[in-house]
């Protein structure tokens, strides 16, 4: 089950969880030569060695007209990990084998083995037919040594494949999000401010497009933005800032000064993503990426888990600037981005990423329960004061101070506890969360999450940008030795 959030950001902040049938295009835009079945072979006069440029040689997708319109609907992902004795040929025969299976390659990565006269291969594969990935198995036992499912399909099963749902590896593989979105920017809702504003609905779909082809080592997108919706921002902008005197949390009110000094946040200017990420990439090792509009929970959380955060880039509509049905610029730069600055708040999140990461549907659920109680409506203790962390609180004038009078219930943060709490979708929330610390908070979670149902631990490499899978003895104490 994948959960839709959407936060509406406004005097009074409301947000809806839906129920959505998983519906995943992972129809790559790029196809292969027609070379396929000769791939690697004569023509190619590499070893299975011979990755010597930074883009793996080895990348590439295959999807035969057959497969190509059953793709289009459930597709099951499957990552699996094998060795081959090296030598001229290798690789080819496992490629026809797969492909006379009818199954679509989306992605091969060669490593060093620790053997001797072997290399590692990491293959990810796509079918819509889970009989195909036993037989793809079944088949590849026989061509090559130690081959071992890493991650495959969209929920847990209890076969003896022992799967779970496949998750980014590498940093470049949240690409893939960029179409997986569940509410695009450009689509508006019928009650939406914008909704019969033709000259607004094309400009959201201008920015949203730049979101769409963006890929990760580019540039982030620049957006020259209107008069009307710099004034926009400036009305917002002046409304929080002094609210955030009195309200947000110390952590909040350090950074937010640095921000104005180094990435312009000021009345008169909407920040540029690229500025404020390479600010973030400075004080804790985030970045920012630009995104269409509302990724489901899983894919949401996983990017967390590469300390990338995904910010929309269009703003609210002009006739109701204290109100926006879904998050928008104002929201992310004024209520997420200043404690990504932090350094504890930032490792908070990342755990919660990392926790993410091929859990269950249901441990989705549960994580994306949490980050709605901390990361968008937490409170956590100063001295004897209660103040707002929480980005949804930090963008919305009503719910700020409301969440900080008497009238709400508010509880001390147990991840346990948060997970399982349920909450209105159309008002204030009854129930608060109050922290003691980000430290703490991020302690907290990191014991929670090692009660998860997962058959393996993960690790992300700053260096690499990419995740380990920590699913052996060996791999655990040459983590724990450093």
């Amino acid at each position: 089950m994948n959960f839709k959030t959407l936060l509406k950001s406004n005097y009074k902040s409301t947000a809806y969880f839906c129920n959505l049938k998983t519906n995943r295009r992972l129809l790559h835009s790029f196809q292969i030569s027609r070379n396929v079945p000769t791939l690697f072979s004569k023509n190619s006069s590499v070893r299975l060695h011979s990755n010597k440029s930074t883009n793996n040689p080895y990348t590439f997708s295959y999807v035969s007209k057959e497969n190509e319109s059953a793709l289009v609907n459930s597709v099951i992902k499957t990552t699996i990990h094998f060795s081959i004795t090296d030598k001229v040929g290798a690789l080819d025969e496992v490629l026809s084998a797969i492909k006379a299976l009818h199954v679509s390659l989306c992605r091969i990565e060669s490593r060093p083995s620790r053997t001797k006269g072997s290399y590692d291969f990491f293959i990810d594969f796509e079918t819509t037919e889970h009989s195909k990935v036993v037989d793809t198995l079944s088949v590849m036992s026989k061509l090559v040594k130690d081959i071992k499912i890493v991650s495959s399909g969209e929920k847990d099963t209890d076969d003896d494949l022992h799967s779970v749902p496949w998750f980014p590896r590498k940093i470049q593989d949240l690409d893939s999000f960029a179409e997986k979105v569940l509410s695009y920017g450009a689509d508006l809702d019928a009650d939406h401010p914008g909704f019969t504003d033709a000259v607004y609905r094309k400009r959201r779909a201008d920015i949203t497009e730049k979101a769409k082809v963006y890929k990760h080592g580019n540039p982030l997108p620049h957006v020259e933005y209107t008069p009307a919706e710099i004034k926009t921002w400036g009305i917002v902008f002046n409304e929080l800032v002094e609210l955030f005197k009195t309200h947000a949390c110390r952590e909040h009110q350090y950074v937010f000064p640095l921000l104005v000094q180094n990435c312009g946040y000021r009345e008169d200017n909407i920040p540029q993503l690229e500025d404020v990420s390479r600010f973030l990439k400075d004080c804790t090792g985030w970045t920012i990426r630009p995104v269409m509009g509302l990724l489901s929970s899983r894919d949401f959380l996983n990017g967390l888990a590469f300390r990338v955060f995904h910010s929309t880039q269009y703003i609210r509509h002009h006739s109701r600037p204290l109100y926006t049905p879904e998050p928008d610029v104002c929201h992310e730069l004024l209520g997420h981005v200043p404690l990504y600055a932090d350094p504890d708040f930032a490792d908070f999140s990342h755990e919660i990423g990392i926790a993410s990461l091929g859990a269950t549907d249901e441990d989705i659920e549960k994580l994306a329960t949490i980050y709605w109680f901390t990361v968008e409506f937490g409170l956590c203790k100063e001295g004897n004061n209660i103040k707002a962390f929480g980005a949804g609180l930090l963008s919305s004038f009503g719910e700020l101070e409301y969440a900080l009078s008497d009238k709400p219930i508010k509880k001390p943060f147990d991840p346990a506890v948060t997970a399982l709490q349920k909450f209105p979708i159309t008002e204030y929330q009854p129930i608060y969360f109050v922290a003691q610390s980000f430290k703490e908070m991020k302690e907290q979670v990191i014991d929670y999450a090692s009660e998860l149902k997962r058959p393996f631990t993960v690790r992300y490499n700053g260096l690499t940008q990419s995740i380990e899978v920590l699913d052996t003895k060996e791999k655990l104490m040459r983590y724990a030795n450093g």
